[in-house]
């Protein structure tokens, strides 16, 4: 009899990001450059060229790839015109991580700064059309300052930002 095998296999988490890319081999180089990934396995599709899973690891934790394939209703951002999420990396070092990835390509979304919540933070969109939230903790903070600290800034905000 066969050995009843994890539920989560070890080196995974409960949760793993699954990215749509136009390009999957230059996705995974990319990543490899712009966040220090490592690439942990790849299957060609049936053609032999296209990439139908892959796997990479940044830090601890692991995400998932593939080339868009339209018709199996795997669709990229770049095809959707754009991405309904985004990816949430925490870093030693936010203003180098960020640097390196707009080195490697990726594009400023929005600039690195100190947040409200307690964090230093940044966005990226990688050139596949994925959006990278950058971040390093910084300070412990209530519910109840991050609250007060957000009206604040909120309030500095044009009224028509608001809307």
């Amino acid at each position: 009899m066969a050995k009843r095998a994890k539920a989560i296999p070890d080196g995974y988490h409960t949760v793993a990001p699954y990215l749509m890319v136009r390009g999957a081999d230059r996705a995974t180089e990319f990543y490899k450059r712009a966040f220090g990934a490592e690439e942990l396995m790849r299957m060609s599709g049936p053609d032999d060229k296209s990439i139908m899973h892959a796997e990479i690891k940044i830090a601890d934790s692991r995400i998932f790839l593939s080339e868009e394939f339209p018709e199996m209703g795997c669709r990229s951002p770049q095809l959707l015109g754009g991405t309904a999420g985004s990816l949430h990396l925490y870093v030693e070092d936010v203003d180098t991580a960020f640097k390196r990835a707009v080195a490697a390509g990726a594009q400023v979304k929005m600039a690195v700064a100190d947040m409200f919540w307690g964090d230093r933070f940044g966005k990226l969109i990688d050139p596949f059309g994925h959006e990278w939230g950058i971040t390093t903790h910084k300070e412990d903070r209530t519910p109840e300052e991050i609250c007060e600290r957000a009206n604040a800034f909120f309030a500095q905000m044009p009224k028509s930002r608001q809307s």
